[in-house]
């Protein structure tokens, strides 16, 4: 049932209906279920939005852990595939304009979803600059948004530019140029 309710709700924001518009009893009704069936799961719109962001996620790949450029590559891969599914792309951009207009939705998004993956890239440039495969001088969330902005930026910003194969190696491969220790 949650994931007809989850459905619907996708349904309702590809066919373009703001979130303002979506009340529970909409909800309710496009699921074919009583607005009682959705409140038992959900308290609010807010809980139930956040279970229709998060129903759109990937797991994050596992990571080889060999090197920093290939868990990078892995990382950054998985983002350029994320921005190759049509459906979750264009939702995406469309839920997370709406969301943003929601400060709170937002924030809880971010801290659930957003942050877990950026602790996982953090993970990994902290150990590349532990094993001395990185540069130590380097700020560290800059470094992260270094790997991660333009594939995110291509992905949701500027979705008419390709995500050709190879595009993670070459940002990692491009960056790791910058930030590899000087001899």
């Amino acid at each position: 049932m949650e994931s007809t309710i989850i459905e619907s709700v996708l349904d309702l924001l590809e066919r373009d209906v703001p979130l303002a518009d979506l009340s529970m009893e909409r909800i309710a009704r496009e699921a074919g279920v009583g607005k009682a069936t959705v409140y038992r799961r959900w308290s609010g719109k807010s809980g139930l939005m956040l279970d229709v962001m998060r129903s759109l996620e990937e797991e994050s790949p596992e990571l080889p852990g060999e090197s920093v450029r290939d868990d990078l590559v892995s990382l950054l891969e998985f983002l350029r595939r994320r921005g190759l599914a049509k459906r979750n792309s264009a939702l995406m951009r469309t839920v997370i304009t709406q969301f943003k207009a929601q400060p709170e939705l937002w924030r809880e998004y971010h801290e659930t979803v957003v942050q877990a993956r950026r602790d996982a890239l953090l993970a990994v440039l902290r150990r590349g600059i532990a094993s001395g495969e990185l540069r130590g001088d380097c700020d560290i969330d800059v470094l992260a948004d270094l790997f991660a902005a333009p594939m995110l930026s291509r992905a949701l910003l500027h979705e008419w530019k390709e995500l050709p194969e190879g595009l993670a190696e070459q940002i990692v491969d491009t960056v790791l140029d910058g930030v590899r220790p000087r001899a």
